[in-house]
This record gives C-alpha cells, structure tokens and sequence, in this order.
C-alpha cells in the first residue's frame, strides 16, 4: 500500500492556530489509540527521544489498569535516519535541535528569492558531499569485504558500482559492490555464513534477496554503521557507473541537482523500487534527460540552480506525459513513444508508466519496477507548488532567504544523520590520524541558539573546508580533488587492485591545504514577463513527438 506524505506545515503558519489543532489532533490520536493492543494497532507514535520503543506506558480506562487496554507509544524500527515522516507532528524530535538546515552557513547574507535558493543548493552541496575521511571510511569498509570474499574464491573480482563509484552519495547511502566470478549456483548463503563468522555484521542485519530478480546480499556493517548490497555477475553496474561520470564531465551541474533530488526522494521514503519509490540510477538519467533536452543548452554551465530545480520539479510533476512518453538518454536524448519503445523489447514485454530505456541495453526498461512512480509525480508537484511561491518576488515573507530557508521548504536534514555524521567522524578521525576539517565534529544546537537558519554547523562535509580525498576501492575513488571541479569529480581506475596494495592504499590519509568554495554570481532578472518555451523532441531525423509540456520561468531568469 502506497503511503502519501503530507505537506509539510511552513514557518507563515506558526502561531497559536497550529498549536490548538496540532493539540486538537494529538488529543485525537490518544482516544483512537486507547483499549487498542500492542499487536493489533498500527499506530507510530514518535517519542521525544527519535528512534526510542516505549511499550511499557499504561494508561488507566474507566479507572482500571488493564493489559488490554494500553496506550503506547512505539514505532517500529528505522532503518532510514534520513525520513522525515511526521515532521508536522514531531518536528522537534526529527529537527529540533539542529533545525534541518545544516547548510546554511552564519553570516552569510542570502539574497532573496530564486536567488538565495540558487546559493542555498551550492551551500547543500557542498555540505552533503563526502569529504576525505568519509571516503575512507567507506574504502575500509570494502576493504574488509574484499578480503572475506577473496579468501573464499581467490580467483573472484570484486568491484564496486553505484553512488561509490561516481561520488553521487549522500551520508547515509550503502555501497554496491559486485562479485564476478564462476559458480554453477550462486554462493549467497555462504558468502552470508562467512560474514557472521568474521563479525562483520550482526544476524538480525544480513538479509539474503535470493529470490528477488537479482539476487543480492543486504547487510550494515558493524563498525561503520554503513549499508552494503553485494551481488554477483553484473556488470552493466560497473558501464552504468561509467557512463554517469561521463555525463557528469557534460554537465557540470548534474551533481549538485542530483544531492538535492536524492535528498528530496530519501527523506520522504521514496529512494528504493521495493518500497515504491524511484532508484537513483532512474533519477539520475532522468536529470540528465532534462538538462539534455533543455530549452537553453547553451547556458546551462552557468544556469541559476534555484531555477533548474523548480523547472525539474515542474517537468516531471506536472508536465511529462508519463503514459505515453519514454525517457532516452543515448545519442543526445530524446523522448520517444512508448509504442515504439516496445517494439525493441523481447519476451514480450511492455514499457512501465515510468519509462527509461536502459542506454547500454535498449531493451531493458530501467523504470519497470517503480510501481510507485505517481507518488513521486505527486511529491514533485508538491515540491514545485511550493518553491514557485517561495520565490514569487511579490511575497516579501517566503522569498526572504535570509531570514527562513526556502530549499528548506522541502529538504530538511534530520537529527541522527547529523548525530551519525559527528559519531563517524569523532570515532574514525582517530584511527586515521586525519586532520581532516570537520573531524571534530562541532555542532551549533538550537537549544543554544534561536535563529538556527542563519547558523552554519560545522559537520562532515562543511561547505566552508574541503581537502583532497583518497580511498582505497576496486574501480572506485583513488582520489578526489575538490577544488579542482565543482562536481566533485571521482578519477577512478578500473583495474582490479590486489588485497595487498589496497590495505595499504586505506591505511593512510594524508589531507591538503583546504580552501574555500565560492559561489557563482547570478545577474537579478531585469525583466517580470514570463518567458514561456515549448518543448518537443526529435525521436529520429524525420518523426517529432509532441510530448506536452511547456517550461516556464515566472518572473526570473539567469
């Protein structure tokens, strides 16, 4: 059953009207919940303390205290740090103490509208991406990963695929790795047995998916706390992986919409097929459809992000014809008919209402297993609504940015992935011997400080300090230069590295000299006349499609 979040309550309508009916409601759940047993009820009633099970708080009905007839408060176990379901109800526990805007930076003076929102993605960024330790963390991780499974089959490859391997990872995102190697059936519960018997991961963390249509071994890592999803023989991951980063040398801007919309899906539940959301290989190529497609290509370099976000959200949220349209990215982009998509897919199957041709196997339909799709069309819509009203420059209130965050409208930042943020770095930073900026984690509360929008916490992946990065992993990031690509670009090698070399590669860090990024200009609109495009594209030299839709940039441009 698919579950619909609820617009989040913004900062105009705090006051005493949302106190009484958020009293009002909450007195409501209480009588829903009463004479309702532990096992019967599917009520999730956060805590003050996020995460926290309390099933032992018995109320009195009708004076009598009965097991039968209990009011609690539980919630079942949260494996996403990063959900903000119930931020309307419990927006203290989820954000209270650090305020779900950890990249706003203090002192700096955003300007308003689409502009501050423009700065406010940079500063995201910049904060969001992995710095040098988080990378070797994550390169530790699969070290010892490695060496497990090569001592089970030493003539196996291991490699990692996914958001490691192109650098698009949020804090909290697994790593994908990919065994090759020749097994008449596929050693998944070995491979599981081997890792319980080296403590690598607790029982109740490994999940073996050996009926699922790849199969593939999910389990946490015991010491980092970090996901990992091993799978055997595919390889399409490693040329996928390829391929984002050549995009990502195209556009420049790719990374920096992509934290954002990762973000946006990830906090909202949205960011895995299984549970009805989008993949991130599927957002991704529909980023790079959008910018490929474009009606200013040619500017796109230099193109204010608060406008590309709000275009995205308005394409896909209101515009794509998503019952008619498929999504190609190879040899340029285009939109092409799912009619004719259909006529390249084999055993007779057809294209999902989420359509992405898979640009390395055009028969394969990348979206085909996002049954969810209309709810993240609903959540894109919902976003665009939102952020083309913060921006109006006729409301002086929302489109002040200095004084309330307007990406914060709809990406917040929870808690215990700041709280994770700051564990890893104050438990690793040690054992690394790094000096890596921010691994004394200093986190500016609240509790401490009222106007927490303004304030800029000073956690892993600052947008104020950046140092080269190194990690050890096959295939993966060897080195990362920050300063010298605003995309954070991961030089990779493709080359197997031996057991050896690779234990060495991840014992040392040595950081460099950090500066300090800085912030594209954008030139204020001139100009309050909407400027409307029409968009079509070309499926072939002599057939167009129509698919709809019509960008349009209210009262600002580049």
């Amino acid at each position: 059953m698919l579950r619909f979040a609820k617009p989040w309550l913004q900062p105009e309508q705090d006051g005493p009207a949302k106190a009484v009916w958020l009293r009002l409601w909450h007195t409501q759940q209480d009588f829903d919940n009463m004479n309702i047993a532990n096992g019967d009820s599917d009520a999730e009633i956060l805590n003050s303390g996020v995460g926290s099970i309390n099933q032992s708080t018995v109320s009195l009905t009708n004076g009598i205290n009965s097991d039968k007839s209990v009011f609690f408060n539980r919630r079942r176990k949260v494996e996403n740090r990063a959900s903000t379901k119930g931020m309307n109800l419990y927006q203290e526990p989820l954000v209270g103490e650090f305020g779900g805007c950890p990249w706003r930076q203090k002192g700096y003076n955003y300007k308003r509208g689409v502009l501050g929102l423009h700065e406010e993605i940079e500063h995201f960024y910049e904060w969001a991406r992995p710095n040098q330790l988080e990378h070797a963390v994550r390169g530790e991780v699969v070290t010892r990963m490695e060496n497990i499974i090569l001592s089970l089959w030493p003539d196996a490859q291991v490699q990692v695929f996914g958001s490691y391997r192109t650098g698009l990872y949020l804090p909290t995102s697994d790593i994908d790795i990919v065994v090759i190697g020749r097994w008449s059936n596929l050693p998944l519960r070995t491979l599981e047995k081997a890792f319980l018997e080296q403590d690598i991961a607790d029982q109740s963390t490994i999940k073996v998916l050996d009926k699922a249509s790849v199969p593939i071994i999910k389990l946490t890592d015991k010491q980092s706390d970090i996901k990992v999803d091993i799978s055997f023989n595919m390889s399409n991951g490693l040329k996928s992986a390829e391929l984002i980063k050549d995009f990502k040398r195209e556009f420049t801007v790719l990374p920096k919409l992509v934290y954002v919309l990762k973000q946006f899906l990830l906090e909202r539940d949205l960011n895995e097929v299984f549970t009805g959301g989008i993949s991130s290989y599927s957002l991704i190529l529909m980023c790079i459809s959008f910018l490929q497609l474009h009606p200013r290509p040619d500017r796109l370099s230099s193109a204010n992000l608060g406008v590309l976000l709000i275009e995205f959200f308005e394409l896909y949220g209101r515009k794509f014809n998503y019952m008619q349209t498929g999504i190609r990215v190879k040899d340029g982009g285009c939109y092409i008919s799912k009619e004719e998509m259909q006529k390249e897919m084999a055993d007779g199957h057809r294209p999902s209402l989420l359509c992405i041709e898979d640009p390395l196997t055009p028969s394969n339909d990348i979206g085909r297993s996002s049954y969810g799709v209309l709810q993240v069309k609903r959540a894109f819509d919902y976003a665009y609504v939102v952020l083309t009203n913060s921006v109006n420059p006729l409301n002086n209130f929302t489109n002040d940015c200095a004084r309330h965050s307007i990406l914060g409208r709809v990406v917040r930042v929870t808690d215990e992935v700041m709280r994770y943020r700051s564990w890893l770095h104050q438990t690793f930073a040690p054992i690394y011997n790094s000096t890596v900026t921010g691994g004394t984690t200093m986190f500016t509360s609240n509790r401490h400080h009222h106007q927490h929008n303004n304030h800029h916490h000073h956690v892993t992946g600052g947008g104020a300090h950046r140092h080269h990065r190194s990690l050890s992993s096959s295939g993966s990031t060897d080195s990362v230069d920050s300063n010298a690509s605003s995309e954070g670009d991961l030089n990779d090698t493709d080359k197997t590295v031996s057991r050896s070399n690779r234990t060495e590669t991840t014992a040392h860090l040595v950081p460099e000299t950090a500066t300090t990024p800085t912030i594209p200009k954008v030139q204020q609109s001139t100009t309050s006349d909407n400027t409307e495009f029409h968009a079509t594209t070309q499926t072939s030299k002599n057939n167009i499609i129509d698919v709809g839709h019509t960008w349009i940039m209210p009262m600002y441009t580049w």
